[in-house]
């Protein structure tokens, strides 16, 4: 017998896993696969942070700025472990925005969204602040404002891990060939890798496939003629680490956009991001010698320390699916979202969207499920927590000590990584260990087979590259012999059967 969902929902990154774990929550049955490894699109390739997007001021998205500000604190407050506050330094240009627009626009930063936890902008005299030493001379007034990072993969993951808690039946690496209307509900084929069909069926479509949405409705659903979204290319590098401590800095631009150079994974800098409309699979992006050359050219006109193309040691890219609303420069275009519902039974697509605002995104399209299906609970996500956020923001550092105390063989780097990852989960991985070889195979870098494990069983990881680059970011301190080891170990670990079913 084929099964029956309330809601199908097609892509497994943060609106797609977003949305599953708000509607599994109020009680509908839910289905969703992704084609390929959850937050191995867009949402992987991200700059990052929870922002509300200081420079959409500009073009008066007032709207979701406001959003976006708003749900800074809600996501921190809801993940404390993967999100954590970030003190951004804004050098003042003398050939580009004036110094009172950028303290006009900052003080509208400050106060249009509700802020709590973090604190206001302050202004910065750099030729004497600690915080100016990275930067040339040439830069004598700035500003430092608050937004936060996150972890994006791993925010992802851990909405897909709580949707599947609560009874979502979530599908990676399950590609949607076909979708079609039969008897007043949709009928849905999928292919697994290993070729094998299945169908399923559900009273309502949700279309989260991000750049691929188009191409979803145009192969999957013939609608031949869809163009609805703007494939923009966004790319960054990552280079040894730029400037001591935890702060970041936003760089104005020429061309009017903004640049940012970010604390990466303890040792590195990351620098970005352009924009570039985009053609082609979204799969293949890839960074183009045009952008690297701006990236670093930018860079190095606020660094003291040049910036070179030889000192990059990764770089990656991202297509966004803006919504198309006819922007003649691709920076121009409108980072909002956009939800359109088509026909009976209903199709309701996703256009646009930005990770910051992903909540409250789930939150407006359950309210467009719930006028097709009716409504069963209410709105809960805003003071729920993610898996492992169940403690305050400001005892991070106490979370950390208390891991010590129970693991006294880690040391105090090998603790934060752990919470940083998984927060109050971490003890699900050290178990009873009483010492550092009780966590198996050292696989390289930090990574224990005991982490390993638990990836695999509670976090649907199944593949090196799931576990080095989306679930811990240790790809970059991982050789090639050590890739191939950890492949062959995932791979048996499966054959095995030893893997989360979900």
């Amino acid at each position: 017998m084929t099964k029956e969902y309330d809601i199908f929902i097609v892509g497994g990154g943060i609106n797609g896993c977003g949305i599953a774990r708000d509607a599994v929550g109020r009680g509908f049955s839910v289905c969703l696969a992704e084609m390929n490894d959850f937050a191995s699109g867009t949402s992987s390739w991200s700059s990052k942070l929870i922002h509300g997007g200081f420079r959409y001021l500009e073009h008066y998205e007032f709207r979701l700025v406001r959003e976006a500000l708003s749900e800074r604190e809600v996501l921190l407050a809801s993940a404390p472990h993967i999100i954590w506050p970030l003190r951004f330094v804004l050098p003042h240009h003398k050939a580009m925005r004036p110094a009172w627009l950028l303290r006009l626009g900052l003080f509208l930063y400050d106060h249009i969204g509700a802020r709590r936890l973090l604190p206001g902008t302050t202004a910065l005299n750099l030729t004497t602040h600690p915080l100016g030493e990275p930067l040339k001379d040439d830069y004598v007034k700035g500003f430092e404002y608050s937004d936060c990072w996150v972890n994006d993969a791993r925010l992802v993951v851990l909405n897909a891990r709580d949707a599947a808690d609560r009874g979502a039946d979530l599908r990676s690496r399950t590609k949607v060939v076909a979708a079609r209307r039969e008897d007043g509900a949709w009928t849905v084929e999928m292919e697994g890798r290993d070729g094998q069909r299945t169908s399923v069926r559900a009273k309502l479509i949700v279309n989260a496939a991000g750049p691929w949405v188009d191409k979803l409705l145009n192969n999957a659903m013939g609608k031949n003629d869809a163009h609805n979204v703007r494939l923009v290319q966004g790319s960054h590098i990552i280079v040894p680490k730029i400037h001591d401590g935890n702060q970041a800095y936003i760089f104005q631009h020429s061309d009017g956009r903004v640049i940012f150079a970010l604390p990466y994974e303890t040792d590195f800098t990351l620098i970005g991001t352009t924009d570039r409309d985009y053609e082609g699979d979204p799969g293949d992006a890839a960074i183009s010698p045009e952008e690297i050359s701006y990236l670093c050219e930018v860079a190095s006109s606020y660094f003291r320390k040049p910036v070179a193309e030889d000192d990059i040691v990764w770089t990656y890219s991202g297509v966004r699916p803006l919504y198309d609303d006819g922007a003649t420069e691709a920076q121009e275009a409108t980072r909002d979202y956009v939800l359109k519902r088509d026909g009976d039974p209903a199709l309701i697509n996703i256009f646009g969207g930005k990770i910051t605002t992903y909540r409250r995104l789930a939150e407006s399209m359950m309210s467009e499920i719930e006028a097709v299906l009716g409504k069963r609970g209410g709105p809960w996500t805003a003071n729920s927590t993610l898996p492992g956020g169940d403690f305050a923001v400001s005892d991070f550092a106490d979370q950390v000590a208390a891991l010590l105390e129970n693991y006294p063989f880690l040391d105090e780097q090998s603790a934060h990584r752990l919470m940083r990852l998984y927060g109050t989960k971490a003890r699900d991985i050290l178990g009873d260990a009483r010492q550092t070889e009780d966590l198996g195979t050292h696989f390289g870098a930090s990574l224990t087979q005991a982490e390993v494990r638990y990836l695999i069983e509670r976090e649907l990881a199944r593949s090196a590259d799931d576990i080095l680059w989306r679930r811990t970011k240790q790809g970059l301190l991982f050789s090639k012999p050590e890739r191939a080891a950890l492949q062959s170990f995932v791979e048996s670990r499966l054959a095995s059967g030893q893997a989360d079913s979900t």
